[in-house]
């Protein structure tokens, strides 16, 4: 297997692509139908990696892939923060007046709506951003744009008619990077870490209160908390939390200790540096 395989869901030119590329230059990657398409592949040894988005600064989480995660054999080893810059696409040697029809995914549209109102275009949902970039191309109608990546751009040998077409600035994406082998790194002082888990509470009162005490006893900083429903069931409900600390700190250890005593089903999903993106937001 080679090591710079990593899978994702989408065409090639998706933003997904586009993230493979800035976070592993070298790799080799496979385009998917579906997120779960993307992970198996690395489940089974075809690929090495998967990168997968898990949420956006305008669009919030995608919650398919916090039900999907906690089920496949697969651990968190990086995170990575990929901006979203929308393009306006046309065929080579259109302009912007010659577009009429615009398609992308249905996010994408509503991210550029005004843009898309202020020039009178008619928008056209579709599937994904890049396949509506595919699509225009073998098209060739000179009216029809699509919004998608710069990549998308090169790829499908398309015109990019506005570089920065999104309504709102600061659109990103957070990705997360899945593998086969769990790779914990060395705790070192002057790094930032972050843990992943999922777990389920006891049926006992107050249970989920006293679950997370412990990290507020021993003043550990939890960075987000998921809460969802199991399949098939309407009450258990399962929780996903990233936590600011490395297992070797000691004030993790005994707030984990604590945790133990109030959760069930406890699933380590990986530990990994904090991308420098988020370091830098902070």
């Amino acid at each position: 297997m080679n090591d710079n395989i990593i899978a994702y869901q989408g065409v090639e030119g998706a933003y997904s692509h586009l993230a493979c590329k800035k976070a592993f230059p070298n790799s080799i990657t496979i385009a998917c139908e579906s997120f779960t398409d993307a992970m198996k592949l690395v489940e089974l040894g075809t690929a090495n990696l998967a990168m997968i988005p898990v949420e956006n600064s305008t669009a919030g989480r995608v919650e398919e892939i916090y039900r999907l995660i906690p089920r496949l054999s697969l651990y968190i080893i990086e995170e990575h923060y990929e901006p979203v810059k929308h393009c306006l696409l046309g065929l080579k040697g259109s302009t912007i007046n010659d577009i009429k029809y615009v398609s992308s995914h249905p996010q994408a549209l509503a991210q550029c709506h005004k843009n898309i109102t202020d020039l009178n275009f008619i928008a056209q949902a579709k599937f994904d951003t890049a396949g509506s970039a595919k699509e225009i191309s073998k098209l060739q109608n000179i009216s029809h744009g699509a919004i998608a990546s710069s990549l998308a751009a090169k790829l499908y040998n398309l015109e990019i008619l506005n570089n920065n077409f999104g309504d709102l600035e600061g659109n990103v994406t957070r990705f997360i990077v899945l593998s086969k082998d769990i790779k914990t790194p060395k705790y070192e002082s002057n790094s930032e870490y972050i843990t992943s888990l999922v777990f389920q509470v006891r049926d006992i009162p107050a249970a989920l209160y006293k679950a997370l005490g412990g990290f507020a006893t021993n003043s550990v900083n939890l960075i987000k908390l998921e809460s969802y429903s199991l399949p098939g069931s309407m009450q258990v409900s399962q929780f996903h939390i990233d936590i600011d600390a490395h297992p070797d700190e000691k004030n993790l250890v005994l707030a984990l200790e604590e945790l133990t005593f109030f959760a069930k089903e406890i699933k380590y999903m990986g530990v990994y540096k904090k991308s420098e993106y988020r370091i830098e937001q902070i």
